[in-house]
């Protein structure tokens, strides 16, 4: 313990130049009692109103996830899916809740497949009823509730329905991402992306055959949304999963303007969340506890810093050329190990315990060289599993992260998503939300040219693979000490390990470790560096880094890296946050 604190004194101190003239840049908030962090001000709002009526953890992400689907509906609504840790301070306890939508019944391993049995292009997939699943966000809020909240379950949705009553201003993020999707289709005429009427009209201003999003801060009112999370509020979910709505939503799905979906009432009607085990493993003395299978998320940010604890980081600052080689090095084996092994755990064997052994991240270690390795192969990890084939699926993705600790020491990470930006594109007719596309993060081809099954291929009331990696970092005494987690597609990985590393390692604040710019191998050709954000990030030689890493064979990509991070530190009695600038993140609490 005190040797990974002098380590932390050290850090901090090399840091301090960069931090002392980084005027401008986001500051960590610091609260006493409880906290929320969200992608949205209003989200953020509705959470801390919660939270100041003595609502528990779980009672504040009810009301932060029915908001957010109001005001973020390109990253997320009750039409997705959620992965949540939580840590529950009476029993002592950890969980992890999996609401991951789920293939209709009447799926099959040619989901995606054209007559010919050639895989579909991602737009057709995405823009068809075949990428819907069965939604989970609902079940989730009400399991949450039941199991943990302390407020009355009616009471948690009046910030939601009389923001969508009374309105809200469209974010520059929301309508610049409609511009972008609406360039699909410049003429207008053929909508591709918001291909029913009622998605059409919510987001586009069109004349004649020219169309543009709705400007920001255009006034938005959603009263269909309204009387949907009234009929929430007082029938609870069964008002979504049986009845007119389901019917509703089924018929959306089957009656695609593109490619009709199979799902079916009886498929929403079937619909369960799952508690499952966390992915637990000790990091520089600390426990990190994050999502299992289905999730991608929880074994590969193990893999991640499960590698770099080979390395001594005592005397790095986070964006020397060192820790951004050895980085890319761990997230290429861990990304290589991920494509083969993990998927929906009731339908495949993941050697989940094997992938995190000790002894194997130290044979995997050794594959780090001063060089870049290019492209791995996956390891043989511990453990029975079956001989499935690689699936290197790994997109960007409408995704949010909720970050919240409440007065009574619970502690919740949440990952909420509808896959791409706005999902499928489709509103469900007199309900006000959008329908997601997440069984496009299943394999398009079931099985590799060696006639091996892909472990990620359509299987019926399966769970597509994820990545989001909700995660709470508890300290050497068992103590909540940082809550975390992003949105960004497959990227979430390497950005939740990266803010675990910048805090445990540098010893850097939330805000401090979301303002670092990020850095990520995927185990593809290129290594990519993020391009800094005036006054959003922390400003670095770019040139002079990547020059560095091209001398070790690395190819360099300046991209942007639209990181959602939400952090919760807990120190000292004191609850300090981070929110994430690349998108809307805002703190609240007291």
């Amino acid at each position: 313990m005190k040797r990974r604190w002098l380590t932390i004194t050290v850090c901090v101190t090399a840091l301090s130049w960069q931090w002392a003239g980084a005027k401008g840049l986001p500051q960590a908030q610091t609260t006493q009692r409880e906290m929320v962090v969200t992608a949205n001000p209003l989200a953020t709002a509705a959470g801390a109103k919660i939270l100041k009526m003595g609502g528990s953890a779980a009672d504040a992400m009810v009301a932060v996830q029915t908001v957010l689907g109001l005001v973020e509906p390109q990253s997320t609504g009750i039409g997705g899916g959620a992965f949540i840790v939580y840590f529950d301070s009476e029993t002592g306890t950890t969980m992890t809740l999996d609401a991951r939508e789920k293939a209709p019944a009447a799926a099959t391993e040619g989901l995606f497949l054209d007559p010919d049995g050639n895989p579909l292009g991602f737009v057709t997939a995405w823009q068809s009823g075949l990428s819907v699943g069965v939604p989970g966000v609902p079940r989730m809020m009400e399991h949450m509730h039941r199991k943990y909240g302390r407020l009355p379950w009616p009471l948690l949705f009046v910030p939601g329905i009389v923001q969508s009553l009374k309105g809200f201003t469209l974010t520059r993020r929301t309508s610049d991402q409609v511009t972008g999707l609406l360039a699909l289709n410049p003429s207008c005429e053929d909508r591709l992306t918001f291909r029913d009427p009622v998605a059409f009209n919510y987001f586009v201003d069109s004349e004649g055959t020219t169309c543009s999003a709705k400007p920001a801060g255009t006034k938005i009112v959603n009263r269909d949304y309204a009387q949907t999370l009234k009929l929430l509020a007082i029938q609870g979910t069964d008002a979504f999963y049986t009845g007119a709505m389901a019917n509703d939503i089924a018929s959306a799905v089957q009656n695609d303007l593109n490619i009709p979906g199979t799902m079916s009432p009886s498929d929403l009607a079937h619909y369960e969340v799952i508690e499952r085990e966390p992915v637990c493993f000790v990091y520089r003395e600390n426990n990190v506890c994050g999502m299992g299978p289905p999730s991608s998320g929880g074994l590969a940010v193990g893999q991640i810093l499960g590698l770099m604890a080979h390395f001594d980081l005592s005397d790095k600052q986070p964006l020397d050329e060192d820790v951004v080689h050895w980085f890319s090095q761990a997230m290429r084996l861990a990304f290589a190990d991920r494509n083969k092994y993990v998927a929906d755990s009731d339908f495949v064997s993941v050697p989940s315990a094997g992938m995190l052994n000790k002894d194997y991240l130290t044979e995997r270690a050794a594959l780090i060289g001063p060089n870049d390795s290019g492209s791995v192969a996956p390891g043989v990890p511990p453990g029975k599993f079956d001989p499935y084939g690689p699936d290197f699926t790994a997109k960007t993705s409408g995704t949010s992260h909720v970050a919240i600790v409440d007065r009574y020491g619970n502690a919740l990470s949440m990952t909420t998503t509808i896959e791409s930006s706005f999902g499928n594109g489709v509103m469900v007719p007199g309900r006000g939300f959008l329908l997601n596309n997440e069984l496009t993060d299943f394999s398009f081809i079931p099985t590799t040219p060696s006639g091996d099954p892909v472990a990620n291929r359509v299987q019926a009331n399966k769970r597509p693979r994820s990545s989001m990696s909700p995660a709470i970092v508890f300290d050497d005494r068992d103590r909540v000490a940082l809550v975390t987690g992003s949105p960004g597609g497959s990227r979430i990985i390497g950005y939740t390990a990266q803010s675990i590393m910048n805090v445990l390692d540098f010893g850097l604040d939330p805000q401090q470790a979301i303002n670092v710019p990020h850095y990520q191998n995927r185990n593809t050709t290129t290594t990519d560096l993020e391009i800094p954000i005036p006054n959003v990030t922390l400003d670095y030689d770019v040139d002079g880094l990547t020059t560095a890493l091209e001398n070790r064979g690395h190819i360099i990509t300046l991209i942007e890296q639209t990181s959602g991070l939400s952090l919760i530190r807990v120190t000292g009695g004191q609850l300090i946050g981070g929110a994430d600038q690349r998108r809307d993140g805002t703190i609240g609490g007291r």
